[in-house]
C-alpha cells in the first residue's frame, strides 16, 4: 500500500478479518493437535507453522502477502476435508470448523485483493484526469 495513501474502510476491514481467520486457524490447530483430538504426540501440531509467516504481511497490508496466502490456504481446506470425511466425534467436528475458517481467510484475501486492486485503478483514473 502507497505510505502516502490511507487505507479505505473496505481494505481495513478485509485485513481485519484475514488476521481474525489466521489467528483463529493456528488457534484451532494447535488446540485440535495437543488437547481436544491429539493424534501421536502432538507432532501435527507443526501444520500452524506456515500460518505464522503471512500475519507480518497482512497486517502490514502487503498486497502479495494475500496473494500467495490466498493460494496457501487451501492446504487447510483439503486437510480439513480429508479429515472430516475420515474421522469421527469431536475431530470431524474441528475438521468443518477448520474448513470454514480457511474458506473466511480465502474470501478476506480476495476481498483485500478486489478493494486494492479497486482502489488502485481509481486513483489511476484520477491522475489521469488531473490538469
Amino acid at each position: 500500500m502507497d505510505v502516502a495513501a490511507a487505507p479505505t474502510a473496505a481494505v481495513r476491514r478485509t485485513r481485519a478479518l484475514a488476521v481474525t481467520a489466521t489467528i483463529a486457524l493456528i488457534v484451532l490447530g494447535l488446540a485440535w493437535e495437543l488437547w481436544f483430538a491429539p493424534t501421536g504426540r502432538g507432532t501435527l501440531a507443526l501444520k500452524v507453522l506456515p500460518l505464522l509467516l503471512p500475519l507480518p504481511g497482512l497486517w502490514r497490508l502487503r498486497l502479495y502477502t494475500y496473494r500467495w496466502t490466498s493460494l496457501g490456504v487451501w492446504l487447510y481446506v483439503a486437510e480439513g476435508t480429508t479429515r472430516a470425511g475420515s474421522e469421527r466425534g469431536i475431530s470431524a467436528s474441528l475438521a468443518l470448523l477448520e474448513i470454514g475458517l480457511a474458506l473466511v481467510l480465502f474470501a478476506a484475501c480476495c476481498a483485500h485483493i478486489r478493494a486494492r486492486l479497486r482502489a488502485g485503478a481509481a486513483v489511476a483514473v484520477a491522475a489521469k484526469a488531473a490538469p
